[in-house]
């Protein structure tokens, strides 16, 4: 009798009802929080002129109702953009059309786009219902990724510990290609001829199982050069993912839709050509920038406009600039001299 006067009825059937609720928990099934994964979006030298151009890493798993959040980290914009199952890509300036706010909503129906943003900014979108969704960035045509979201009683494969594992080893990965690519650019210039210089250089050196990743050199290989009066100096883009403009003086508004100033010509192989007599002359090469790839089922792209020569008439100090990357150092001279 004294042991049964010992115990504590009430605690006993608090612990009861706490172990049925636990049960019919197990048996109904309650929504887990939703959860939201982090990813970095490029990567920079010191200096800003390697570029990782990827999203780190680009490939997620994702519960229905969870969302992930890009962080970009560069000076050189990107976009994270979902577009519509077989939607024909627009240029970054028109986006989805227009930009979508932040925290929006991708279920595949209506494109999600979060416009240009670069250091600093952040862009989260969620993911209602279960799918694979395909991610780019609408600047660098090579820059693309995948969302799988996962029913909410699948296992993830991977959490945020293995994202930012892979982010760092992919970003490591891809700036160290690109400073074997710097060389490759100062190397192929120089064999070409003394008055060559390479406009940059870039190329698809990861492809994982989320898409295409990108290394690029945003540098004039060699960024000075000397010369005499009459030479000509060539700039010719090496990089297949990324578009440059030789400018000298005044930059234009639009450097990706400017077209060549007035006074370039085109040479007989297609190469763009000026005259330039005074360090203060105003000449824009236009964007230069390799073909994009063809594809089965749709027209042969046309050829690309990779190369640009100046002619020099007079002596000085010529200074330019690619229109598009000069925040990111992207600068250059020409001493002529007599």
């Amino acid at each position: 009798m004294k042991r049964f006067e010992s115990m504590n009825f009430p605690s006993i059937f608090r612990q009861m009802w706490l172990l049925m609720v636990a049960v019919l928990t197990v048996i109904i099934g309650v929504s887990a929080p939703a959860q939201n994964a982090q990813v970095i979006v490029g990567a920079q030298s010191t200096d800003e002129g390697k570029q990782a151009l990827a999203f780190l890493p680009n490939e997620i798993w994702v519960h229905a109702g969870d969302s992930v959040t890009w962080n970009f980290v560069t000076d050189e914009a990107h976009t994270v953009t979902f577009l519509k199952l077989g939607q024909i890509r627009p240029p970054f300036q028109v986006g989805c059309p227009g930009i979508t706010a932040d925290a929006a909503s991708f279920d595949g129906s209506t494109c999600v786009n979060g416009g240009r943003m670069t250091n600093g900014q952040s862009y989260t979108v969620a993911f209602p219902k279960t799918g694979n969704f395909k991610l780019v960035c609408l600047i660098h045509a090579d820059m693309s990724g995948v969302v799988h979201v996962l029913d909410p009683s699948e296992p993830l494969p991977h959490g945020q510990d293995f994202y930012d594992r892979e982010a760092q080893h992919e970003r490591a990965e891809l700036l160290s290609d690109a400073s074997q690519l710097e060389g490759r650019g100062t190397a192929t210039a120089r064999r070409i001829s003394e008055d060559q210089v390479t406009a940059g250089i870039s190329e698809i050196v990861a492809t994982t199982g989320g898409g295409a990743q990108s290394s690029a050199v945003l540098r004039f290989l060699p960024g000075e050069m000397v010369v005499h009066v009459g030479d000509t100096v060539e700039w010719t883009n090496l990089g297949a993912t990324v578009g440059h403009t030789v400018t000298f003086g005044t930059e234009p508004d639009d450097p990706v839709n400017a077209p060549p100033s007035a006074n370039v010509f085109v040479d007989p192989d297609g190469a763009r050509h000026a005259l330039i007599g005074s360090p203060t002359d105003n000449v824009h090469s236009g964007l230069l920038r390799t073909a994009p790839p063809d594809r089965v089922g749709l027209a042969q792209a046309p050829l690309g406009i990779t190369r640009f020569r100046v002619t020099f008439t007079q002596p000085g100090l010529f200074a330019y600039t690619c229109a598009l990357h000069d925040d990111q150092g992207m600068k250059g001279q020409v001493i002529v001299l007599p």
